[in-house]
């Protein structure tokens, strides 16, 4: 008797055998990608149980906020001369500043009290004081919710800006964008989930907005929008129609799919795979939300944009508001301006060592009208409910002198602010000492920050985990809280 099965040519006893195997090859799989070893797909009922990773998906409860748009001072501004006014510091000029530290920063400083050479004043109800530079953005104080006791590990810009990003100083974790993308995908199918803007590179450059571990689909798109073509390639090949290049990339899909299937440890096939279908689907929206010509000339010069010195910045804050408009769920902005008046551009334009009046005037001027009239822009909208707005550096300045006028780094207190999202408007949250050169109260560390913004975002940052090499990671690390003083 046979033990052939009718018509296939295969034994029981191979039938059996394969069979075993291709449902070990599942249970492997499976557990493979439980233990973080390869990213499987994720579904969700918002999009019908599609295997698309960045499909929107529900928060762990309800969200204050939907967007964030982040305006990294790059470099980092001096929290003495710019939200945290300290009269003591004007006083002791020259003086000898009591446990200064000359290794403190990157190099060595004085030991001797530096005052700030820009003039404070109260704004708003809530009395919030600002310097002279920012005229514009003092109008909005009592939307804004001041935190001034902000530290880091590191005094050096690219680890620093590493852990306010990842929440770790070393390269290879996960920036907060690329954890929003995973915990809660896209709103907008045909936009990214996570867009970065910049013009001159930041120092440390792509690893600040890396996905880390997470799969790479994850990643930021990381662009420059000071040319005509922010995004390269963009634009579909003129001599193929719609259906040509539809039917051009479902064959490529179909070699790829297969090609994929037979490699069930490739991590990064099915990112890629996705990327072809997210490029061909930003061909046709990507243009127009970059578009700015459909803003009225009123909008463009609200934010700066017929101004030499706030034109980029001011056209990257408006690109911003107009991305998530339409459901792009993390923008963040890397701040390019010159180092000093009519100076060249440097990866880290607010480093004022050497002159911290002509370099904090310089960059000012490029960031504060376009700042401020995002805000208004956004509160005139009514997206500022839902939008969270992060302004800060890396780190701080030191209170005592670098040079002759200049301030070195200081890990041990700066100043970062928030707007919207449900952040309380009119807030002074923590305290540095009364020379501004260490935190002292209420401290707050970027995993805090984290913790609180994925709060606002709906997220438990303790149960937003992805498995690598065994550990469950997170966010926050084993650390982070929510700073609920600073949310209504």
């Amino acid at each position: 008797m046979s033990h052939h099965l009718i018509g296939s040519g295969t034994s029981r006893r191979d039938f059996l055998s394969q069979a075993g195997l291709g449902c070990g090859s599942l249970a492997l799989t499976s557990l493979l990608h439980q233990e973080g070893v390869i990213a499987g797909p994720v579904s969700s009922e918002a999009d019908g149980g599609s295997s698309n990773p960045l499909a929107a998906r529900d928060s762990h409860f309800p969200a204050k906020a939907k967007s964030v748009i982040w305006l990294f001072q790059t470099g980092s501004p001096s929290q003495v001369d710019t939200f945290d006014y300290k009269p003591e510091l004007q006083k002791r000029d020259g003086t000898t500043l009591a446990g200064a530290d000359p290794k403190t920063g990157f190099f060595t400083t004085s030991g001797k009290c530096l005052k700030s050479p820009f003039k404070f004043s109260q704004h708003g109800e809530s009395g919030a004081w600002t310097s002279e530079i920012f005229p514009n953005i003092s109008k909005h104080v009592d939307d804004i919710a001041f935190v001034y006791s902000c530290y880091s590990q590191s005094n050096n810009h690219t680890p620093a800006m590493l852990e306010f990003n990842s929440g770790m100083i070393r390269q290879g974790f996960p920036s907060m964008g690329s954890w929003l993308s995973y915990g809660l995908g896209s709103e907008n199918a045909n936009l990214p989930a996570y867009v970065v803007m910049h013009g001159t590179k930041p120092r440390g450059a792509d690893p600040i907005w890396s996905s880390g571990f997470l799969p790479s689909v994850f990643q930021a798109t990381a662009l420059d929008p000071r040319g005509g073509k922010p995004i390269d390639n963009l634009q579909p090949p003129g001599e193929l129609s719609g259906e040509q290049q539809r039917s051009l990339l479902n064959v490529l899909n179909s070699a790829n799919r297969k090609h994929a299937e037979e490699r069930p440890f490739d991590q990064d096939l099915n990112a890629r795979l996705e990327s072809f279908e997210l490029a061909y689907r930003m061909q046709t929206s990507a243009p127009e939300a970059f578009d700015l010509a459909q803003e009225s000339a009123e909008t463009q010069e609200k934010y700066g944009l017929n101004r030499a010195e706030s034109k980029d910045y001011g056209k990257q804050c408006l690109i911003a508001r107009r991305l998530v408009e339409r459901g792009v769920r993390f923008v963040q902005i890397f701040a390019s301006c010159p180092n000093t008046p009519g100076g060249a551009v440097s990866d880290v334009p607010w480093d004022a060592h050497n002159d911290i009046n002509g370099n904090h005037r310089a960059c000012a001027s490029t960031v504060d009208q376009p700042t401020a009239a995002l805000l208004e822009d956004l509160k005139q909208r009514g997206m500022l409910d839902d939008t969270i707005i992060i302004y800060g550096g890396e780190f701080g300045r030191t209170s005592d002198s670098q040079d002759v006028g200049g301030r070195d780094h200081n890990p041990h207190a700066f100043t970062t602010w928030f707007a919207g999202g449900g952040f309380k408007g009119g807030t002074q949250y923590g305290a540095s000492d009364e020379f501004g050169y260490k935190s002292v109260e209420n401290r707050v560390h970027a995993h805090d920050i984290h913790a609180t913004v994925l709060h606002q975002m709906g997220i438990d940052h303790t149960r937003l985990t992805y498995r690598f090499n065994g550990r469950d990671f997170r966010l926050t690390d084993v650390a982070g809280e929510v700073l609920q003083d600073l949310l209504t």
